[in-house]
């Protein structure tokens, strides 16, 4: 048919032409040739072409992306028209991100379950037409990966670069001036206002340390007892704050003349395993060792004869960890110890220079997070539980008083078989409103941050205990402190706090409980965070700011 209609408009063309040359010129039959000759230009269009003519005369171009980058910077686009649009549906496959995560490639994939133009007509020329159409609009079948942008350098602002111009003491005044000028924080994202007792001051420190502190980690020691942390057990904490403050990249330094802080990297857990012999009851060697290591760093580094120690720290959650420190005056009056055994009765412990170390047990260091949370309010049934061993003061007095003597008071010894079988330990403290931490040889106990695990409300119960981070969080808005003469009260107190306070508290429990967390990979106020932040917050307690 084409090629009829190709030879009718050749013959009236060449009738026209010899009309014209011969000066005749009928235009009546001139308008009827023009009109002729439309119409087969149509006819011919609408049977060589995929698409009709009012798609490519009437629709509007479209402009579709098939690359975006991040920062837009890279403009990949290519215009379709509509008819293109209809006939191909695109559909945003999956990014491709590059190892930094700086460009991120969205490629628009063709897809076409079924053609929405007429068939064409078998022939060659038409075939040619159609598949150089086809690679003209084809999209690649592999994404282009742009190459990853370099990575983007940090540039410190006037104020950080202003703190990194001084020297260690003249940052440590600089940093107290501030935080007793602290800015007034009503509401904070990251931070829950009630826990604490002055969230300015604390955001305002904190932010300093994050700023100016530079911690320098001496190399000496011999393992296990140094740079060998124990990260299992209910004596997990030194562990895990050796390991993860020896990783750590944003606080530590190698140029002690930098350094705000010099730690101590002993676990008195190792200390206590190496060279303490059983049923000696000797812990003397403990504290002869650890003196003899800190007069070897007094003669071969100038840095503890500077300050006699006082920009010194150690972490031990050992219960002897106290105690390893007396055969040395300096290191026992002056150095900033994070104990456990935070007991402020015995001489050793000072509060608002030392840190009371929280006690947490790790039974799977490769997850230390396990089991963490517990269950809503309408399913704690039980008001008060408590099992663990009989030993030091408290416990036996507690047992005393209400072991099988109320139905709401779920007091044991070690936690009976015939319970177990029903309700583990751990659903013991999930299912109650409060959860009792007597003291056992000393004053700390793993179940106080186990209840925040668990968002339990913890009931401590041990006096002269300086409580964890005590300096920062107001421990009254999360847990009861109950006096150890006050435990034949104990029911009588617990059901005298009102509904409404109960319901508070144990939300701030779980709010809490971030603070308490050991990450893998330290995060912002995480509790490797928290216990870093109360050493550099207690230093700077040490700091006398003179009017010059």
């Amino acid at each position: 048919m084409k090629r009829s209609l190709w030879c009718i408009a050749i013959i009236l063309m060449k009738e026209l032409i010899r009309r014209c040359v011969g000066y005749k010129v009928d235009w009546r039959t001139l308008f009827l040739v023009g009109a002729i000759l439309t119409i087969a230009g149509v006819v011919f269009q609408m049977f060589s072409l995929p698409y009709s003519l009012e798609i490519w005369f009437l629709s509007p171009h479209v402009t579709v992306s098939s690359y975006e980058s991040l920062n837009s910077t890279i403009p990949l686009s290519e215009t379709l028209t509509k008819a293109r649009v209809e006939e191909f549906q695109f559909v945003l496959a999956a990014p491709v991100v590059s190892v930094n995560s700086s460009i991120k490639l969205i490629q628009s994939m063709p897809v076409e379950p079924k053609r929405v133009t007429a068939p064409m007509r078998k022939n060659s020329k038409s075939k040619s037409i159609s598949r150089r159409r086809k690679k003209n609009i084809k999209l690649d079948d592999k994404p282009k990966l742009l190459p990853p942008l370099p990575p983007r350098k940090i540039v410190p602002s006037r104020f950080q670069r202003y703190i990194w111009s001084l020297s260690p003491n003249e940052a440590l005044m600089y940093a107290k001036k501030e935080i007793e000028h602290a800015p007034v924080v009503i509401d904070d994202p990251e931070l829950f206002s009630p826990l604490f007792r002055n969230i300015s001051v604390f955001k305002r420190s904190y932010k300093l340390m994050e700023m100016t502190l530079k911690v320098f980690i001496y190399p000496d020691g011999a393992r296990p007892i140094f740079h060998e942390p124990h990260l299992s057990g209910i004596y997990a904490s030194e562990g895990w704050f050796m390991k993860l403050i020896e990783a750590n990249r944003q606080f530590v330094t190698r140029d002690p003349e930098k350094a705000h802080l010099f730690y101590l990297p002993y676990s008195a857990r190792q200390l206590q395993m190496t060279l303490y012999v059983p049923e000696s009851h000797n812990m003397r060697p403990l504290s002869i060792f650890l003196r003899d290591y800190v007069n070897m760093i007094a003669a071969k580094y100038p840095f503890w004869n500077r300050t006699h120690g006082s920009d010194h720290f150690l972490a031990a959650c050992h219960d002897w960890g106290p105690y390893t420190v007396t055969e040395h005056e300096e290191l026992s009056r002056n150095t900033i110890k994070a104990l456990c055994n935070a007991d402020q009765s015995e001489g050793v412990f000072v509060a608002g220079k030392d840190v009371s170390l929280p006690e947490t047990t790790i039974r799977t260091p490769r997850r230390p997070l396990r089991n963490v949370g517990g269950n809503r309010v309408s399913q704690r049934p039980i008001l008060a539980f408590f099992a663990g061993n009989m030993h030091g003061r408290v416990r036996p007095t507690l047992l005393k008083y209400w072991r099988d003597k109320d139905e709401d008071m779920r007091i044991y010894g070690p936690l009976p078989d015939r319970v177990s079988r029903k309700m583990s330990y751990v659903q013991h403290m999930k299912s109650s409103k409060y959860c009792l931490c007597p003291m056992g040889y000393e004053v700390n106990s793993p179940r106080i941050v186990e209840a925040i695990y668990y968002e339990c409300v913890p009931v401590i119960i041990a006096d002269n205990f300086v409580l964890p981070f005590s300096e920062v969080l107001d421990w009254s808005a999360f847990s009861v402190v109950v006096a150890e003469q006050d435990i034949p009260k104990l029911k009588e107190i617990l059901l005298a706090i009102p509904l409404r306070r109960y319901l508070n508290m144990q939300t701030n429990v779980k709010m809490v409980q971030k603070h308490f967390l050991w990450n893998p990979r330290p995060i912002r106020y995480d509790l490797f965070h928290m216990i870093l932040h109360s050493i550099w917050f207690n230093r700077l307690n040490q700091i006398q700011i003179t009017n010059s």
